[in-house]
């Protein structure tokens, strides 16, 4: 299969190590803006600075687009229009408009599109998932993940905050856990945030918080924030509450911003019940490249064997927009009603 994959940071570098070595991927091209330095493993591949340029010289059947997110939806539908499938790095896009001109596309033209949640492929949140499905619902989900940056991961995190804030950048791969968990429709968000730091854009925060509502009844709170003043004290919080008990992470990282794998680390699950509670060891989890190269194994498989990704791309939808309406009540100052029952 070719693939063409456009942007170069640390995912766009990791997924391009990972068709690097599937044996049934073809990496016809590399896009960059910008001159970047690669893996040694990745130098003979050809590199373009533009990317509609390296789409028609390439004539790929799979795109990736790591880029910023601001290029997310444009780069997708030009790569579809043009015969290609896609993989593309969360968020789907800037606006809940342009993620569903998106995925209406993939629909008109046939094509899979995949969505960056990495953590749907990593089998300690699978196992967290299930052990909270079992207890039933309605649940309180209580997910954060700070980062202390400072050096070269402060410079990154500035300029990703150039288009999208933490809790959107984040938070919609634990906004994706809470509804796989709960399956109910999202009705109302309500976020606060603030700018902690004059090297970010005046429009910017780098600290948010937002709560969500389900139809079910279950509430969530996530929490995120970026940079060299945040605190290293309850920034790693994963835990899902229900009537019946709870399932908490116990041993995961650190969530500290220059280790990639504590991010998705679970280390341990606590079941808690009434009755009693159960320890789960989780050892000898996939690191980060390993869930990168299971990502994309799973995205050649649906594209060779017609997998249906409607599922998929609402989910991917639904995440988006949650978050982005926590993004809106940060700005205005109120509660975002998403349909139903407030």
């Amino acid at each position: 299969m070719r693939v063409l994959i456009a942007g170069l940071g640390n995912m766009g570098r990791s997924h391009a190590l990972a068709y690097h070595a599937h044996p049934e991927a073809e990496i016809v091209g590399l896009v960059n803006r910008s001159e970047v330095a690669v893996p040694e493993s990745l130098d003979a591949y050809p590199m373009h600075r533009d990317f509609h340029d390296a789409l028609r010289e390439t004539q790929p059947e799979l795109v990736v687009v790591a880029t910023y997110t601001d290029t997310h939806a444009d780069y997708a539908i030009a790569a579809m229009e043009a015969g290609a499938h896609v993989f593309v790095e969360k968020p789907l896009a800037m606006t809940a408009g342009d993620a569903a001109r998106v995925t209406r596309t993939a629909r008109q033209k046939k094509r899979k599109l995949g969505v960056g949640y990495i953590l749907r492929h990593h089998p300690s949140w699978q196992r967290l998932i299930a052990e909270a499905r079992d207890l039933g619902g309605p649940y309180v989900f209580r997910l954060n993940l700070n980062q202390q940056s400072d050096g070269p991961t402060w410079e990154t995190h500035k300029a990703l905050m150039e288009t999208t804030s933490p809790i959107v950048d984040c938070g919609v791969h634990y906004v994706d856990v809470m509804c796989q968990i709960t399956d109910a429709r999202p009705l109302r968000v309500h976020g606060i945030g603030l700018r902690l730091s004059d090297e970010i854009p005046p429009e910017m925060y780098n600290y948010g918080q937002f709560q969500v509502v389900f139809e079910d009844g279950s509430v969530g709170w996530y929490e995120a924030g970026w940079g060299p003043m945040m605190s290293e004290t309850a920034f790693f919080v994963k835990d899902v509450v229900s009537p019946k008990g709870a399932v908490s992470i116990t041993d995961g990282n650190t969530g500290a911003s220059d280790d990639i794998d504590g991010h998705t680390r679970v280390g341990g699950l606590l079941v808690h019940r009434p009755d009693g509670d159960r320890l789960i060891a989780l050892p000898d989890e996939p690191g980060h490249q390993a869930l990168c190269e299971a990502e994309q194994a799973w995205m050649i498989h649906a594209i060779k064997n017609d997998i249906n990704l409607d599922r998929h791309m609402q989910d991917a939808e639904q995440s988006l927009r949650i978050c982005l309406a926590a993004d809106e009540s940060i700005r205005t100052g109120n509660p975002i009603l998403l349909g139903g029952t407030p």
